[in-house]
């Protein structure tokens, strides 16, 4: 049995896991090839539009960035592994904190992410940043490789998350952090909910499961603490964080972004005319305007950082 906590800005929660030996929980499951397929081929769409917004989505989650380096203790010298750096955050911010001394490693599923990351560190001129293309249950690093590994929104779609933080651990120094990120619950984000109500109006919405790979995978109070329990991490602790999502966009550049960057919503919208698209996009942007005073962007958002350290 282990006794896990969950330290929010107001208070500490504390929680029971009973330990099951060989059992399998829901997080081991892994879905069908052709759903893992869909999901790479999503990403791999997607990679040139994180590249086009890479200036925007780096200030819109800054603060969990921010949050990801204090929780796993990162300071200047230290090698970190960024695993699903995606288009090269947080690991740029990383490289910025741990200096010329210290280093990232930067790794993505996808070739097209990986060659957008390694395009930004290029013209941001940082240069102490590795690229490695690999899945996030394969690291092809040796063990006790890194000072801290990091995940930022990334956990909640890897097929097998269990084995991908047995990984992680794998390769952490011995009392190094795992640091995760991941979203709260859609109820709590407009940055969310705000389009996917619209969109309701519009298409019809299937059923999620809930133990499916997605953006809200783990916004359940304690799951995200669960597998890092379960992948062998000692010290776990969950704490909510709250911010805002901001940066200079309007309302309209606010819609670009989202329906460039996700390929779901993209696909949505293709099954759509486009005078239902266009009336769409209107009433999404619509929704969202008293998030944004002055035409800057200001979304409320909550998301959960989950932090273990290797035995």
């Amino acid at each position: 049995m282990e006794v896990f906590e969950i330290a929010e800005p107001e208070r500490t929660l504390s929680f029971t896991v009973m330990a099951i030996s060989n059992a399998k929980s829901d997080s081991d499951a892994r879905p069908s090839d052709s759903q893992t397929d869909e999901i790479l081929r999503e990403w791999s769409e997607s990679a040139c539009y994180w590249r086009k917004h890479a200036n925007t989505i780096r200030t819109m989650f800054g603060p969990v960035t921010k949050a990801l380096i204090e929780d796993a203790d990162i300071i200047e010298g230290d090698a970190v592994l960024d695993v699903a750096g995606g288009a090269g955050e947080p690991s740029l911010t990383i490289a910025e904190t741990v200096g010329p001394t210290g280093s990232v490693t930067c790794t993505d599923v996808t070739p097209e992410m990986v060659a957008a990351a390694e395009s930004e560190a290029l013209r941001r001129g940082i240069t102490h940043v590795a690229f490695q293309l690999c899945a996030a249950d394969s690291l092809p690093f040796e063990d006790n490789s890194f000072d801290a590994v990091v995940s930022r929104l990334g956990v909640m779609f890897f097929p097998n998350p269990v084995a991908a933080l047995r990984e992680m651990l794998r390769v952490t120094k011995r009392e190094g952090a795992i640091t995760l990120a991941v979203w709260g619950k859609s109820e709590l984000n407009p940055f969310s909910y705000v389009i996917t109500d619209v969109v309701a109006r519009y298409l019809e919405t299937q059923p999620v499961d809930p133990n499916a790979p997605g953006a809200f995978r783990f916004a359940e109070p304690g799951s995200l603490a669960r597998i890092l329990g379960d992948a062998g991490a000692v010290d776990v602790k969950e704490r909510v964080i709250k911010f805002n999502i901001a940066a200079p966009i309007s309302p309209e550049q606010f819609w670009e972004m989202r329906s460039e960057t996700s390929g779901t919503l993209r696909e949505k919208l293709a099954t759509l005319s486009p005078l239902q698209s266009n009336s769409l996009a209107q009433e999404t942007q619509d929704a969202v305007r008293h998030f944004f005073p002055n035409n800057q962007m200001s979304i409320p958002a909550q998301m959960i950082i989950g932090t273990g350290r290797k035995p």
